[in-house]
């Protein structure tokens, strides 16, 4: 089957390397997306254990669409509706892309949704239900220029949404792009990894995932279950995989996060808890400059706010400036990297950036930013 990963922006060749050692194929990163190539076992093997993807798209059809009407005919004929979405079974269709001839992704979505159920009453003299927050089948329209491409959704909920995280602060940052961050480290999980202003705990506990080789899927549930295709013994085998490849015992550096606000601390502990790695991962309730930090090089990681959803920027630019001077002071040798939404902060750092990687965290145009603490 062909298949789409849609991913955060920054992170496509990452993602593609990541599909291509799950066992894509014809694997090509394209922009905030990967296409490749599947057979079933790795349709699913994708989903239980990638880390990066918001979702998994499986494409069912694709056509010239130059307007609503043609549109309208081509989806009612772009699969076997009477196989895959009897009355009994809801749907709901999301649209992504823009088109010269479908402008407004609302009523586009619409359109498929009527051709949809005006063919299930020619056939059986009912329809199915909308359902946008649990459908049985989830679909998804892409416009661009003239073509229209339709698939399903494997998983019909984020995909970065692993489970742990009931408790977060005030502008988490998700899951599957803390994955990223961590991996772009090239962090040799061996040495220590120091988050001084951890927040709900994402980035560790999305390091300790990968060093422990957790698969991030494996405990949620997934609306591919519902396609009629679905293969529970190939499904069954690939979760046996994936358990299988999880090294509790595995050794890894240690994972420290500071953050002063002892309700937020007490939320990243929580989430560690949940996530089973309370273990490895150590939540220190104090100011990173009480902070003391090991012997070992290592790296440190931070994702501080940047003035645009939380804290004012004349205030944040004296917490960046005594970040730098801290660093300085005591981890001398460490690499040091910084989430930057704000250029001007960053600069109160005072400090050298040896490598700039453009990211996009939650529609904010940022920099994943890499010191050599001196």
């Amino acid at each position: 089957m062909k298949a789409l990963a849609v991913v955060p922006q920054g992170l496509e060749n990452l993602a593609a390397e990541e599909i291509k050692l799950l066992g894509g194929t014809e694997v090509e990163p394209l922009k905030r997306s990967v296409s490749f190539n599947a057979d079933l076992p790795c349709f699913y093997r994708i989903h239980l254990q990638s880390r990066l993807p918001f979702r998994i798209l499986r494409e069912i059809s694709r056509f010239k669409c130059q307007s609503r009407s043609e549109l309208y005919a081509k989806i009612q004929h772009a699969i076997n509706w009477e196989k895959w979405l009897n009355p009994s079974l809801s749907f709901k269709v999301d649209v992504s892309g823009h088109s010269n001839y479908l402008t407004h992704s609302h009523y586009t979505a619409l359109e498929v949704k009527n051709a949809i159920v005006d063919l299930q009453r020619h056939l059986w003299g009912e329809r199915s239900k909308i359902e946008l927050d649990n459908p049985d089948l989830c679909l998804h329209l892409h416009l661009t220029n003239d073509i229209a491409i339709l698939s399903l959704d494997g998983s019909g909920k984020s995909l970065h949404r692993r489970g742990y995280r009931p408790a977060m602060g005030s502008a988490p940052i998700k899951e599957n792009l803390a994955a990223g961050l961590i991996k772009l480290t090239g962090w040799n999980q061996s040495s220590p990894l120091i988050d001084p202003m951890c927040g709900s705990g994402t980035l560790l506990i999305e390091a300790a995932s990968i060093a422990l080789k957790l698969a991030p899927g494996i405990y949620r549930s997934y609306i591919l279950e519902n396609w009629k295709d679905f293969n529970l013994k190939l499904w069954k085998e690939e979760l046996k995989i994936a358990f299988e490849k999880q090294d509790f015992n595995g050794h890894i550096g240690k994972l420290i996060g500071c953050e002063k606000n002892s309700d937020i601390a007490l939320q990243a502990q929580k989430n560690i808890q949940v996530a089973g790695l309370e273990n490895y991962i150590e939540i220190k309730n104090l100011p990173f400059s009480d902070l003391k930090i090991p012997n070992k090089k290592g790296v440190v990681i931070c994702n501080p706010p940047y003035g645009k959803r939380i804290g004012r920027e004349d205030d944040l630019s004296t917490l960046y400036t005594n970040l730098g001077n801290f660093l300085k002071k005591n981890a001398s040798g460490w690499e040091f990297w910084i989430l930057s939404g704000n250029p001007s902060l960053t600069k109160s750092l005072k400090m050298k950036c040896s490598q700039r990687i453009p990211i996009n965290n939650g529609g904010l145009d940022c920099r994943w930013l890499k010191y050599t603490i001196n």
